[in-house]
């Protein structure tokens, strides 16, 4: 993944107080090959699981098992603990987020999946609760592609103020956003479109315009959690090198989540 080379959060707002308002708190996550343990942060690294808690499959249709049986197991794509990503996703007492997969692609899945992609599967949890480890995850019985399986690595972290698009910003700012895009980086966007392995933030929208998507259970308008972005370090490839995003209820963290690939 390509190091993050942007102003300041102070210069950018120095040049355009107006985005101040839009401003979102994000985490980078920097991926590095490595051990990780269950105790750890990490990308494809073992998560801390109750051994007495059922591991999460998957018998949906897929590209190459169209019922879906034998159910497959799913892999472990990120783990984050609080202590490391503090933040305002993170709904009271709970200090550990854990995300998985199923490994294959999925045409026609869920509603709230996205099409062609693997199939997501979260757990919120207090880490304190998991008094019984489950040392040996299963492994999947069919997978489509390597770029499915992350490999396990280490993470670092970068915060920043991540702000949106231009389209979704009021029409009166984006010329001004647009001289200051250009008078920074390398020729590319480093102020609104601040992709990678991230933590909240703003979604990027360089292939579409900009969706909002409404949580099904409140019509709240949902918010990005987590962007899994296509990078060598983890071996991950989602799309056409692109991002897979997860999106929450900010109401509660208990509605059902939404996945869109970009």
């Amino acid at each position: 993944m390509t190091h993050i080379s942007r102003p300041s959060t102070e210069a950018i707002l120095a040049a355009l107080p107006g985005l101040a308002p839009y401003a979102r708190d994000a985490v980078i996550l920097r991926p590095e090959r490595g051990k990780p343990d269950s105790g750890n942060s990490s990308i494809g690294g073992p998560p801390l699981w109750p051994s007495d808690e059922p591991w999460p499959t998957c018998a949906l249709p897929d590209v190459d098992c169209p019922d879906g049986e034998p159910a497959t197991a799913m892999v472990p794509v990120a783990q984050i603990f609080r202590r490391d990503a503090p933040g305002p996703w993170w709904p009271a007492d709970i200090d550990l987020l854990q995300i998985l997969w199923c490994p294959n692609e999925h045409w026609d899945p869920p509603a709230q999946q996205a099409d062609i992609s693997p199939v997501i599967t979260m757990r919120w949890r207090r880490a304190a609760d998991v008094t019984s480890r489950l040392t040996t995850p299963p492994l999947p019985s069919r997978y489509d592609e390597d770029g499915y399986l992350p490999q396990p690595c280490t993470i670092t972290t970068e915060y920043l103020a991540d702000f949106p698009y231009r389209e979704e910003l009021p029409s009166e700012l984006r010329p001004q956003l647009e001289e200051l895009v250009n008078e920074t980086g390398d020729g590319g966007d480093a102020i609104t479109r601040v992709a990678g392995w991230k933590l909240g933030g703003w979604p990027t929208w360089h292939l579409t315009y900009p969706t909002v998507f409404d949580c099904g259970d409140c019509g709240t308008d949902m918010t990005l959690l987590f962007t899994v972005a296509s990078d060598d370090e983890t071996g991950v490839v989602v799309g056409r090198w692109g991002d897979l995003r997860i999106f929450t209820c900010p109401a509660d963290h208990r509605h059902a989540f939404q996945v869109d690939l970009h």
